[in-house]
């Protein structure tokens, strides 16, 4: 294993009605006024938005409201929070819904503290040295953005789908109660596992050393990921299989997995912010296209954890098999795994393949993911 540091600061209230005590939680930690940001009428719909409210004013927090978080967040809307968030003189961020909202959650928690641009986070212009505390009761499982310090937005002048990383943005604490996810449609959950999946493979499959413990965590993440997605396509009221779908998925992308490797990368990730940068596509779903791809390209570079994937997972031997397998799972649970089910056309890998190469020059991935290298990777999708 290789030299790491492991810290998470995020504190977990794992279980039913947890989000009644939000108003004690940003009391004890002697907050008096919050930003409430939350996406577009579900909370309200399902009543969870009147739980917060009751919760937060019989602890006597005051709050302003930011609606209207799309999936795919926009730059339009972080810039909006940060000069509510300065306005107001919040003392901390509570994002209600899914993993769109908590990133923009963590977005305008550092912007409200930098003079400059927050966009600068996001090209490498700047860097986090600070950010207002972040709260967050959590909807959907899929991107562990309730326990880690990640944030993808994507800036709606430019189309670009860029990403944060800084331990100011985790969450102080962040509620996670596996009933307020039972809503969750089908199509939904299914592009969640595919997510969770991505996050928890892609050092898997990339890292130049990974110890046997990460591989067998991973593995089991994995496993664990395509059990409860198949025990709640047929029942999505199952409580433990909810319950443990939400802490799987936050261990996929906390950072305890890769700890310890070296080498790892997220090309999947990659070129699928190009695609929902540009067509607007569910994250998930555009993964699902984008991996069984990017597997047939890359899986020579590194064959025998390709084949160890195929055989610890699927029971079958060769990498060609795993990555089949994998596809047909896919599809199995609703995801869609070509350009074409996505009504992306042939003709607009073009335009993708170069948008993600700027994005690769960003991420310092740019020597493997030319533009040349990713129209090859869409062709094979």
């Amino acid at each position: 294993m290789h030299d790491f540091t492991y810290y998470n600061p995020t504190k977990i209230e794992f279980g039913k009605n947890k989000e009644n005590n939000i108003g004690h939680y940003l009391q004890e930690a002697g907050i008096q006024k919050v930003l409430l940001t939350y996406g577009m009428q579900s909370i309200k719909n399902s009543g969870l938005y009147g739980k917060i409210i009751s919760s937060l004013e019989k602890a006597n927090i005051k709050y302003v409201e930011l609606s209207g978080v799309m999936s795919n967040p926009l730059l339009s809307k972080v810039r909006e929070g940060i000069k509510l968030a300065k306005d107001e003189n919040v003392e901390a961020i509570l994002g209600v819904g899914g993993g769109s909202v908590a990133d923009n959650a963590k977005a305008i928690a550092a912007g409200a503290l930098y003079d400059g641009d927050v966009w600068d986070f996001f090209t490498k212009k700047a860097e986090i040295t600070k950010a207002l505390p972040i709260y967050t009761v959590m909807t959907l499982a899929a991107s562990a953005s309730e326990m880690n310090g990640n944030s993808v937005i994507t800036n709606d002048e430019t189309q670009q789908k860029y990403s944060i990383g800084s331990i100011h943005v985790n969450p102080t604490l962040s509620i996670i109660n596996p009933e307020l996810m039972m809503s969750v449609t089908p199509e939904y959950l299914a592009y969640s596992a595919v997510d969770v999946i991505a996050h928890s493979i892609e050092v898997y499959l990339t890292a130049s050393s990974h110890p046997t413990y990460n591989a067998m965590f991973v593995e089991s993440i994995i496993k664990s990921v395509m059990h409860n997605t198949e025990i709640l396509l047929e029942d999505p009221s199952n409580y433990e299989a909810r319950g443990e779908f939400a802490w799987v998925a936050i261990q996929a992308l906390n950072g305890l997995a890769p700890a310890g490797t070296q080498g790892g990368s997220f090309p999947n990730h990659l070129i699928e912010h190009s695609l929902s940068a540009l067509y607007n596509v569910a994250h998930g779903a555009g993964l699902a296209v984008v991996i069984p791809a990017w597997m047939q390209w890359y899986h020579t570079k590194n064959p025998k954890q390709f084949e160890r994937f195929a055989q610890e997972i699927f029971g079958v031997q060769s990498a060609d098999e795993g990555i089949q397998k994998l596809k047909e799972w896919f599809e199995k649970i609703g995801a869609p795994t070509t350009l074409e089910a996505l009504h992306i056309p042939r003709d607009a890998i073009a335009n993708i393949a170069e948008n993600a190469s700027e994005t690769a020059k960003v991420w310092g991935m740019q020597d493997l993911y030319t533009q040349e290298n990713i129209t090859q990777i869409l062709q094979k999708a």
